[in-house]
Formats: structure tokens, sequence, C-alpha cells
């Protein structure tokens, strides 16, 4: 069966700290992350699209943007968020480690809680590093 497929990129900043972790990310630290969407439809619509880049724009970068960037992205149970919280640094709090593969994986989830068939998701950690999320 043939499927059409549209990617948009995003960019947005962040920072985060891994917990339990051996290695440079257990300090906080940022990233300039770049998100890859890809939207698959069986057949395209009446214009010609599988969806219009404008819409895809609004929905995911318009959630990013308010929840995510320029934000420091915690486990929930990191004891750097009361702090960072009290002295009002923006924060946003995730169940899991808030690796480059569990990031890509909940805006993933948001982006289809939205109602965008999503594919995949490659959320772009560094130049050379990126995580992939897909279902099925």
């Amino acid at each position: 069966m043939a499927r059409h497929k549209v990617t948009k990129s995003i960019d947005f900043c962040y920072g985060h700290r891994l917990l339990e972790y051996d290695g440079k990310c257990k300090h906080l630290h940022g990233h300039n992350g770049l998100i890859e969407v890809d939207i698959e439809a069986d057949s395209l619509d009446s214009l010609g699209m599988v969806m219009d880049f404008t819409s895809v724009r609004d929905i995911v970068k318009g959630w990013v943007d308010e929840n995510l960037d320029h934000k420091m992205l915690l486990r929930r149970d990191d004891p750097v968020a009361p702090i960072l919280e009290e002295l009002g640094e923006p924060i946003y709090l995730l169940d899991d480690n808030p690796t480059a593969e569990n990031i890509a994986k909940h805006i993933y989830l948001q982006a289809r809680s939205q109602g965008l068939n999503m594919a995949e998701i490659r959320l772009w950690e560094s130049p050379t590093s990126y995580a992939t999320y897909r279902e099925g």
C-alpha cells in the first residue's frame, strides 16, 4: 500500500540533566534541539496535501514553545526542581528521565493527542546525535 509522508522541522532550546547517570549529562546543561515530525496519510486531501505544513507547525511548535522551549526539563522527582521552581525558573517535569528518547516520545504522544497522524519523530539533541520514536 502506498503512503504519503511529510516532514516538518521545528527548533527549540531546552536544558536538562539525567538522574542516576554517571557522565557529563548528570549536570544541568542545555541543548539547541531540532525536532523532525513525520506525518503520514494513505491519500492526499482535496488540495493534494498530507497536511498543511503550517498546521503541523501551529500544533507541534505551538505546544513545544508553550511547554518546553527555554525550560529546564527534569524528572518529576529531581531534587533541584523545587529549588528552581522557588526561584521562578521555568521548568517542565516528566515522569521519566529527560533523555532525548523520552522527550521525543513525549512530543510524539502530545502531537498524536492533537489529531496528527504521526509516523515518526526525531529529536536532534546535537548536530550529530538524535533519538527516534515511532509506534507500530
